[in-house]
């Protein structure tokens, strides 16, 4: 095994668990606040960290891995702004995250996974299918750097990017300790959210946590027949099997979930679907988020009419169910998620 597989990734680290290294290198507890900030801004050298000695710079680096991202690709929106990044991490890996404004702050979608396995028919980002988990740190430094390249501050976060984020259960579970942190860059819990494709067991232990951010359940069709042909997941959890996770989840955190629901033509945004979906979401405290289709080229799926999406929403809405219409933000450039990546590694420039 090399020395740079030995080495920890420092950004992965709290501020206790520094303590603890720092500890052992012979150094003051304090070091461990200093360091922690600097991680938090972001640098890309130890050498950055301007009020720590040459010797313990030296020494840090020996001993840690400070990851930097690198920006491969970017394209910015003409029409709204929006930010789309292709990072390079450790080991030559590509993943994407994506900038968005809006009147409220700015969001930024990070990825979890390089690459996924859920196999959800309308997402680009599974077509090469799982290479790895990201790291804590690397989640972090979608957001870091992008407040860095953007000079421009994050006020919110959506795990919605490449990957499913309960399959990479601990080290997203950590990234939001580290993000939500008093000392570091401190985006609360309730301005984060995490989409989930319906691992309903790790939802279940994802409550028990009692973290205060949303979770959002990307359901898409409100019965397994319609669902499975989309999303292979169902076929492990089933849509019952689904809402009683998400019962349980909304029983133990009071928090409400938010339903992610894709409008595709003739598959998922039927009148009937409608019914069904206002059947299954009745008494439950809920908020169901249409999203107009991203077409990616190796599906066959459509996107649904305006006039498609807006009676599917007046059906919800006549069952008391409260649904909005996602706007779509960065028209003009890739907006699917996983596509910009897929594109890159068709061109062979990265991977």
């Amino acid at each position: 095994m090399s020395e740079q597989m030995l080495k920890k990734e420092i950004k992965n680290l709290t501020i206790e668990e520094l303590k603890a290294e720092l500890k052992e290198m012979g150094e003051k507890p304090f070091r461990a606040g200093q360091i922690f900030q600097w991680l938090h801004q972001p640098v890309s050298s130890f050498d950055e960290m301007t009020n720590l000695s040459k010797d313990l710079r030296t020494r840090l680096a020996e001993r840690f891995i400070l990851t930097v991202p690198v920006c491969v690709r970017k394209q910015v929106s003409q029409v709204d702004g929006t930010r789309k990044y292709l990072w390079q991490m450790q080991g030559g890996d590509c993943v994407e995250s994506v900038l968005m404004k809006y009147e409220h702050g700015n969001t930024v979608c990070v990825s979890t996974q390089v690459g996924c396995r859920m196999g959800c028919k309308f997402c680009a980002s599974g077509l090469f299918g799982l290479k790895r988990h990201l790291s804590a740190g690397e989640i972090l430094d979608e957001v870091l750097f992008i407040q860095k390249d953007s000079g421009e501050p994050v006020s919110n976060i959506v795990l919605m990017g490449t990957g499913e984020p309960l399959d990479n259960y601990d080290n997203v579970l950590r990234f939001l300790h580290l993000v939500s942190c008093p000392e570091g860059i401190q985006i609360g819990q309730r301005h984060i959210s995490l989409s989930t494709s319906g691992l309903a067991d790790r939802i279940e232990r994802l409550a028990k946590e009692k973290l205060q951010i949303t979770l959002s359940i990307s359901l898409h069709a409100p019965d397994d027949e319609s669902r499975v042909s989309i999303m292979p997941v169902d076929k492990r959890y089933p849509v019952a099997r689904l809402m009683e996770a998400c019962n349980y989840y909304f029983d133990t955190t009071g928090r409400r979930i938010s339903y992610e629901y894709m409008m595709a033509k003739d598959k998922t945004d039927r009148i009937w679907q409608a019914e069904k979906l206002a059947a299954l979401l009745r008494g439950r405290p809920a908020h169901v988020n249409l999203i107009p289709l991203n077409p990616v080229k190796e599906s066959p799926l459509q996107p649904s009419s305006p006039q498609a999406v807006r009676r599917f929403q007046q059906a919800l809405e006549r069952h008391g169910i409260t649904a909005t219409v996602r706007r779509r933000l960065g028209p003009d450039i890739d907006a699917a998620c996983g596509q910009l990546r897929r594109r890159t590694l068709e061109e062979g420039e990265t991977e």
